[in-house]
């Protein structure tokens, strides 16, 4: 069975671990690829838009428009952090925003294989609105609510 490849970005920071900050003040993003049953490290990428001017504007962020092209551009299909801001009501009809609470990439990468098959089925089935995954001792999906 040859299933279409999935590539992860990891919200870490300078030291390459995962820190309790909001996806889009990461140092920079790790790029993996899922593909052949393994998870393959692919790139850094820094985050150069880490100290974007937040000001609203229309109700987008700039900062949020920003990494959502660049993420896009690498062909990103699942974010993954310890946290995300209030840009999540946007990034998830782009990406599924995944939490973890393991602070390697390593060990999120375990995590991530465990669990590989809700997040192919969530693209599978949910192209246009993802939910948020929570990965602790077990995986959570929830509807993410959005601001009116």
């Amino acid at each position: 069975m040859n299933k279409k490849p999935i590539r992860f970005a990891m919200a870490v920071n300078h030291a390459s671990h995962f820190e309790a900050k909001h996806f889009g003040d990461a140092d920079k993003y790790l790029i993996f690829e899922w593909s052949m049953d393994e998870l393959h490290f692919l790139k850094e990428e820094i985050n150069a838009f880490k100290n974007l001017d937040e000001k609203q504007e229309h109700g987008l962020q700039k900062k949020g428009k920003a990494i959502i092209d660049l993420l896009q551009n690498l062909n990103i299909k699942v974010l993954v952090s310890r946290q995300f801001g209030k840009n999540i009501q946007m990034v998830n009809s782009y990406f599924i925003p995944v939490i973890v609470y393991k602070e390697t990439a390593e060990d999120v990468g375990l995590i991530l294989k465990k669990h590989i098959k809700w997040i192919e089925d969530e693209i599978a089935n949910n192209p246009e609105e993802h939910k948020l995954f929570t990965i602790k001792n077990g995986i959570l999906k929830t509807t993410i609510r959005k601001d009116d």
